[in-house]
């Protein structure tokens, strides 16, 4: 979350204070006495590591209802829980909340991509504006991560740099829950759900392997997503759809700190790996997700798996349409459109609309945005 702090900072206007509870003695003042705390730091002002001092919310939700001047307050904290369970219970209404993911491809290549969607003029712009990268420089880039420090000093030792990144994770953020009570056992679950990355939820089964309850499993995965490092996509699901599997597909949100936790130390043994599938999927969801994220929308993003194991890797539902998507790790897989011909079946009956099914892609490692037929195409997976 420094990084968050780093950006609004460069953002900030002239005339905006900018403080950090970081400092013993501001943070004494801020919690001591919320009141003068305001008057020496005057809006608009930037508050870093806001959650040391919730004293000052009901102060702050104070003066947003008597001046009503929108952005008077920038707050960022790096404690998720405490500062999301501040924010809940003092400023629900008040505020606008963004979450900062890590670094995308784009952001790294320093090009700028709208979000992604399954048009071919549209990716054949993507394509023109992207750098192109092979097998082993994408499996490089999952190896890293996206952590923004990885990029800014190359020296860093990954394995250091994760070790202590979930280390601070789970005895700053995790500690402090009195839901969370074996450490050493929540770092074992998180490492079981790395595991399992890119496949679908199954509680019953991550509960044997760490030795807990499908309750606490469930808890756990709950914590796990409020916090950002695991994200779930839900199966779509309508009146039409008939002997769905309606259980989320998890993906860790950083690829990097999923290698270092499963025990992948090296990109070329990741991409020979058995888990290199998993990896590839992985990465590509993570950055159509990051790809709406960063522009401010909210990810349309849903998958398919029936009771018959027909199943699509991702749908994008937009205006009333199903863009399929598959993700395969080969250069131009084959029958990897086989099963988008369900989506011509269903249709979504809630509210007298339906859902059509649109274009679909074939994410994969292609060095050009290629038609397989009138209705998909092979799309390179460094243009997502």
């Amino acid at each position: 979350m420094i990084y968050f702090a780093t950006l609004l900072t460069k953002l900030a206007e002239k005339n905006r204070t900018i403080v950090s509870l970081d400092n013993p003695t501001v943070r004494g003042l801020a919690k001591e006495d919320p009141e003068l705390f305001l008057q020496r730091y005057k809006p608009p002002v930037l508050i870093d590591e806001v959650q040391y001092a919730p004293e000052l919310f009901i102060y702050i939700k104070m003066y947003v209802d008597k001046h009503k001047n929108n952005g008077d307050f920038w707050l960022t904290g790096s404690q998720t829980f405490q500062m999301m369970e501040n924010i809940t219970e003092s400023l629900a209404g008040r505020v606008g909340i963004v979450r900062l993911n890590g670094l995308s491809n784009a952001e790294i290549q320093q090009t700028f991509h709208k979000e992604f969607v399954v048009d071919m003029e549209q990716l054949i712009k993507r394509r023109e504006s992207s750098k192109a990268m092979d097998a082993t420089e994408i499996f490089h880039r999952i190896y890293m991560g996206s952590m923004p420090r990885l990029y800014e000093n190359t020296e860093v030792d990954l394995e250091q740099y994760y070790e202590s990144y979930i280390e601070t994770y789970i005895t700053r953020d995790i500690k402090a829950l009195t839901r969370v009570s074996d450490e050493l056992l929540f770092l074992n679950f998180v490492r079981a759900v790395a595991a399992r990355t890119a496949s679908n939820v199954n509680f019953a089964e991550l509960a044997d392997e760490v030795g807990i309850s499908a309750p606490t499993a469930k808890q756990w995965l709950s914590l796990l997503v409020t916090s950002g490092l695991v994200l779930l996509i839900q199966p779509f699901s309508n009146n039409a759809l008939h002997r769905i599997i309606k259980t989320s597909r998890m993906y860790f949100m950083d690829t990097g700190l999923c290698a270092y936790l499963t025990g992948w130390n090296a990109p070329k043994a990741l991409e020979c790996g058995a888990m290199n599938g998993a990896f590839f999927e992985t990465w590509v969801v993570t950055e159509i997700y990051k790809s709406y994220t960063n522009v401010g929308k909210n990810p349309p993003l849903y998958f398919y798996r029936d009771s018959n194991n027909k199943e699509i890797d991702l749908l994008l539902y937009q205006n009333g349409t199903l863009y399929p998507v598959e993700i395969k790790k080969a250069a131009q897989p084959k029958n990897a459109t086989k099963n988008f011909a369900v989506l011509k079946k269903f249709a979504d009956e809630q509210n007298g609309q339906k859902a059509f099914a649109g274009n679909g892609a074939v994410i994969c490692l292609a060095s050009d945005v290629i038609p397989i037929d009138r209705m998909n195409c092979y799309v390179p997976a460094w243009v997502v």
